[in-house]
Parts: structure tokens; sequence; C-alpha cells
């Protein structure tokens, strides 16, 4: 049985993505993990709202310079306030790749672009 999902998302400087996670969009950090002392952290855990993201550190992978164009995302958050939230975000200077909006498929979303160029949805049903 499957009691949870979540995403593991790679950044190359764990620390940043961090810091920009919590003062942007909410989260606390859970915890990071280094492989030995005097080097960088590799992975860490943040959270918000009982919901966590996972993040390693890992090269960047190939650009795929479709992904704005077509609004590939990387993950949908389903929450209960779209409109509440965008403010919240709006209010730290978030960067919107797509603003607030009643979507065809009965959701009020808007999309966020993260520190490291990830596409994040944030829906609430309507």
């Amino acid at each position: 049985m499957i009691v949870k999902i979540v995403p593991v998302f790679f950044t190359l400087e764990i620390a940043r993505t961090v810091s920009w996670y919590a003062e942007k969009l909410g989260f606390a950090c859970l915890g990071t993990w280094t492989p030995a002392p005097d080097e960088p952290p590799e992975y860490a855990i943040v959270a918000r709202d009982g919901r966590a993201i996972h993040f390693r550190r890992a090269e960047p992978p190939t650009a795929n310079p479709e992904k704005y164009a077509d609004e590939l995302l990387d993950a949908y958050l389903f929450v209960q306030d779209a409109d509440a939230l965008y403010a919240e975000y709006a209010a730290k200077g978030v960067e919107f790749a797509r603003g607030l909006g009643d979507m065809p498929w009965k959701c009020r979303e808007f999309v966020v672009k993260d520190c490291d160029g990830r596409l994040l949805a944030f829906g609430a049903d309507v």
C-alpha cells in the first residue's frame, strides 16, 4: 500500500535552494545531509503544511528549450486557497511563469519558476 509520494529534485547548490524555498515559498528545512564534514550538503528535505520536497545535489541535466514555451511542469501542488497563496508569493517577489487564473479543468492555479528553473504549479479545485 502506497501512503505517500514526494518529488526529488536535483540542484547544483543545496544551501541556496533550501534558502530560496524557505524565504520565497514558506517551506521549512527539515534537514540536510553531507557526505563528510568538510563538504557541502548533498541532500535536503523541506516541507510546508506537512508536504515535503526532497533535493539532491547533482550536475545539471541537459537543458530543454521547450520547457518554458510548453509549460512542462516539474510538480503540481494542490492547495486549499490559490488566491491567498498567490498573494503571499507575490508579496515576496516570487517569479511567476503564469499568473493566477481559472483553468478549463476546474482548478484555479498559477505557476512559479523556482531558483533552479523548475516550474511548480499551485492549484485549488473550484
